[in-house]
């Protein structure tokens, strides 16, 4: 017992040093591939955020490694652990509507008419993400803007590929649409809503319901920092914001791999551009072109990319990218021309603005009405930071505020 003790405590001091290197190996790795830009405001609260994201990837490939649980799983339950109590002025229910899960907030004051609803589908690029991790977001909406808000709960890669989340947003809102009375809804007053990859699936419902008159038509859709296509991850805001937290134009490309397939496989292609072939990026350059992006937002580093072709291979692996449902920026004006009015909300340092400018554009050209609100200060995933204590940015509530 005697020898016992002392190596034990080596090995334990061992661990713990070797624990440290690798958590302060991986933050500086970040550090030299990552940018804070000048205008962004409060530099150090995006630092500390995105530091605290890396340590608990590092922490979770560890418990991966050594055979405790896989990094994703340790991430989405870090994300998802805290708990919010009563709120007074909303009842919020958990239901499952065709098999999914959601989360029902409603205003407890009486209200003389039918309340707006709103379907809200979460961000976490289709992998992370939950009803817990945008409940004071929720909260929030369903409080200010005195609406009846559905958050849904879809399944998430890689272990539930594309097109299961757009299934499950759109059967839940099916489901929503065909039973409003229940819940004291306005038929003429639904919206859907969301942000990032939420966002991505928010226009991808909203252009399936568009044709549909078997169930009532959307009054709107907000599309928050929205990633809506997979052919050109060379745009403008992809190669000024490739190292700005939250979100990384690499992960951001991963991720769609992710929910496309499971895997990465061909993120290499898909960085470079060699995963499409050049016909077909000339089909829809009238829709993905930088051309179409105001020439004000190509003002910071932006290099014109060279078009490259690509292998039978590659393109057979990832041709789901040319399908409106997984990509909705490349729907037919016959489609788009039948959407509701639009809210998009764009910041200006994060990889997916141009996305939102592109689809802003598109709306616009098939007489959509559409209200634009960019964030000059603002990054990917900072309406969430809204009320976040001491790490908020006024910029993440004044967009929520022009949402609301």
């Amino acid at each position: 017992m005697a020898v016992v003790l002392p190596v034990l405590v080596l090995f334990l001091a061992g661990f713990l040093a070797g624990f440290i290197l690798l958590v302060m190996g991986a933050i500086n790795f970040d550090f030299s591939n990552s940018e804070i830009p000048p205008g962004v405001n409060q530099p150090a609260k995006l630092r500390i955020i995105h530091v605290i994201l890396i340590c608990t990837a590092v922490v979770g490939k560890i418990l991966e490694n050594i055979g405790i649980c896989t990094q994703v799983s340790f991430v989405r339950y870090v994300q998802g652990r805290k708990t919010l109590g009563v709120d007074p002025k909303l009842f919020i229910k958990d239901l499952w509507f065709e098999k999914v899960p959601v989360r029902i907030y409603q205003p407890k004051a009486l209200s003389a008419s039918q309340r707006r609803g709103v379907m809200f589908f979460h961000g976490g690029g289709w992998v992370f993400g939950s009803l817990e991790t945008h409940e004071k977001l929720c909260r929030f909406i369903a409080r200010e803007s005195e609406s009846v808000v559905v958050s849904v709960g879809y399944r998430l890669a890689p272990e539930h590929k594309y097109p299961a989340a757009y299934e499950d947003c759109l059967n839940a809102t099916q489901h929503f649409l065909q039973h409003l009375e229940h819940y004291g809804v306005d038929p003429a007053r639904v919206i859907v809503c969301g942000d990032s990859a939420g966002g991505n699936l928010a226009a991808a419902v909203s252009q399936t319901l568009a044709g549909r008159s078997d169930v009532p038509k959307l009054r709107a859709q907000i599309l928050i920092y929205p990633g809506l296509q997979a052919l050109d991850f060379n745009l403008p805001s992809y190669q000024q914001n490739q190292g700005v937290p939250l979100l990384f134009r690499e992960r951001a490309a991963f991720y769609m791999l992710q929910y496309l397939h499971g895997n990465a496989i061909n993120l290499e292609e898909v960085l470079e551009g060699s995963h499409i072939p050049v016909d077909i990026k000339l089909k829809y350059r009238k829709w993905v072109s930088p051309d179409n992006i105001p020439e004000k937002f190509k003002v910071r580093g932006y290099k014109p990319h060279v078009l490259l072709d690509c292998t039978t291979e590659v393109f057979e692996k990832v041709k789901r990218f040319c399908e409106p449902n997984l990509c909705p920026l490349l729907a037919e004006d016959s489609v788009v021309h039948q959407l509701p009015e639009s809210f998009i909300l764009t910041c200006e340092y994060d990889v997916l603005r141009d996305d939102g400018l592109l689809y802003k554009k598109r709306l616009e050209d098939n007489g959509v009405r559409v209200t634009w609100y960019h964030l000059e200060d603002g990054f990917h995933g900072i309406i969430n930071s809204f009320n976040s204590d001491w790490l908020s940015f006024p910029a993440g509530k004044r967009g929520l505020d022009n949402i609301v």
